[in-house]
């Protein structure tokens, strides 16, 4: 082989199946061997991987921009954020209005515009600001939006589509959620989501439907019932949304997925019962796949409000056997990002004062799985593998391009040092947001390089309180091809 552009050794890497003392050789953004031994190629540029393991850059599946603020700017600090800490692949679930355009807070549902005129500016921004490769997930929100489901297939390269469940009948729940409306969420029915049933399904693979499950038509019940009780502890977010609201959903809608021929993938699997009902959907001949999150594996119920709700440690205990075993497929993120500060979104000993959901998922994903998973023994590094890089890119169309370390697929590589032991604070955090809920957790097992198409994006030094960013922007949308 001639010389190569870079080449990574000394490592343990971990490929499809095993892992091996070897190499990797990276040509014109491509991995072009593999090897062990004294076989690897000359190079322009040789990184010393010391005797750490290299993975694959994760693919998370599920990001969420411009809630708060121009997604210009979240594309900035949040990829530079994901980047750090090891994704390289980023999959934005955005409704429309959250596309690109000057922020509003308050939206009208005449800027609830169809896709395919909000997706070439979301598209601009994102390859001239973001650190890591994206590609896009539309929120569907009212019927015409299904109505261009075969043309965002064709055109843009756009196969996965996403339901938010808890957003429906806004006439009944926009009270529980005040700012709704103002987000765009205008509301839809059982009939919109059939016809994007049926629209995905035609498609044919790799396309499917995403869905939040989470019945809120129901949870407004508890919540008038906790507020009249005085309830005001954290964990009352979970009263507030019980396991059977997540699970009723997926035994529905799984059902009707299956009827129109549909693949699903179930956004946030939370507890025994939601995975029980993903089993039997998949026994009843459904294409079911199912996703957890590193918040979902790591916090607890008395943590903080999100939708859907932290559960218990013991639920915990459940998605980790789950995800080890194959119930669960994958992992994502789920990241926001509020743009506020700690105190500006928490009133201590108050669940319904305390504003939902919390930023830093995208950097607290890998180190979550690396330290409550692989080095607890929860699960081995191939298997966070195959739920982080292999099965997502698998599931969204973009394997092997990405999500594996083989020969032809994009050399998105990250350095693992399974023995770094750090105490998290919130100087670590590049999300605009600057603050995590693991702070003052002590994890091990931390990403000490990130590589997108064979540049290095990202260093870890030895001593240094945080990943730094070596690189400017170079992102790139993925296109995805049915069949």
């Amino acid at each position: 082989m001639a010389r190569v552009d870079v080449l990574l050794k000394n490592g343990k890497i971990v490929t499809q199946g095993k892992i091996v003392d070897g190499f990797v050789a990276v040509e014109e953004e491509k991995i072009v061997a593999v090897g062990e031994g004294d076989t690897a190629p000359q190079a322009q540029k040789i990184i010393d991987l010391k005797g750490r393991y290299l993975i694959p850059g994760v693919v998370d599946p599920e990001v969420h921009f411009g809630s708060h603020r121009w997604v210009g700017d979240e594309f900035d600090s949040e990829t530079r954020a994901a980047a750090a800490y090891g994704i390289t692949t980023w999959g934005f679930m955005q409704p429309s209005p959250n596309m690109g355009q000057p922020y509003k807070a308050e939206k009208g549902e005449e800027e609830v515009i169809p896709y395919s005129e909000a997706f070439n500016l979301f598209k601009e921004l994102g390859e001239s600001r973001s650190m890591v490769d994206f590609f896009l997930t539309p929120k569907i929100l009212k019927d015409d939006h299904t109505l261009e489901i075969p043309r965002l297939a064709r055109d843009f390269g756009i196969t996965s589509f996403k339901y938010q469940l808890h957003l429906m009948n806004p006439e009944k729940t926009a009270t529980f959620w005040p700012n709704r409306k103002s987000q765009g969420y205008f509301g839809y029915d059982d009939g919109t989501i059939y016809l994007g049933l049926e629209a995905v399904a035609k498609l044919g693979p790799p396309a499917i439907v995403c869905m939040h499950c989470e019945n809120w038509e129901i949870a407004r019940i508890f919540e008038e019932r906790l507020i009249k009780a005085g309830r005001k502890e954290y964990r009352v977010w979970n009263e507030r949304s019980p396991h059977f609201c997540e699970a009723g959903h997926v035994r529905t809608y799984a059902y009707y997925a299956r009827i129109a021929k549909c693949p699903l993938y179930i956004q946030h699997t939370t507890t025994p019962e939601t995975i029980e009902e993903i089993t039997r959907a998949r026994a009843e001949g459904g294409t079911v796949y199912a996703q957890t999150g590193p918040h979902y594996l790591s916090l607890t119920e008395d943590a903080w409000r999100i939708n859907v709700p932290l559960r218990s440690a013991e639920a915990i205990e459940v998605l980790w056997q789950a995800l080890a075993d194959g119930r669960i497929d994958a992992v994502g993120s789920d990241h926001t990002n509020a743009n506020k500060s700690r105190k500006e979104m928490e009133v201590p000993g108050d669940i319904w004062a305390t504003k939902t959901g919390f930023p830093s998922r995208g950097e607290a994903a890998l180190p979550v799985m690396l330290n409550d998973g692989v080095n607890r023994g929860r699960i081995s590094l191939q298997r966070l593998v195959e739920v982080c890089c292999e099965n997502p890119a698998r599931i969204f169309g973009i394997y092997p391009k990405k999500g594996v370390i083989a020969p032809g697929s994009d050399a998105d590589l990250v350095a693992v040092d399974l023995n770094r032991q750090v105490t998290v604070t919130n100087e670590m955090i590049h999300s605009s947001a600057g603050w995590t809920l693991w702070e003052g957790k002590e994890m091990k097992g931390w990403p000490v390089m990130t590589m997108l198409r064979g540049k290095v994006i990202a260093e870890w030094a030895d001593g240094g309180r945080r990943p730094e960013i070596v690189a400017k922007p170079f992102g790139r949308y993925l296109p995805r091809s049915l069949g």
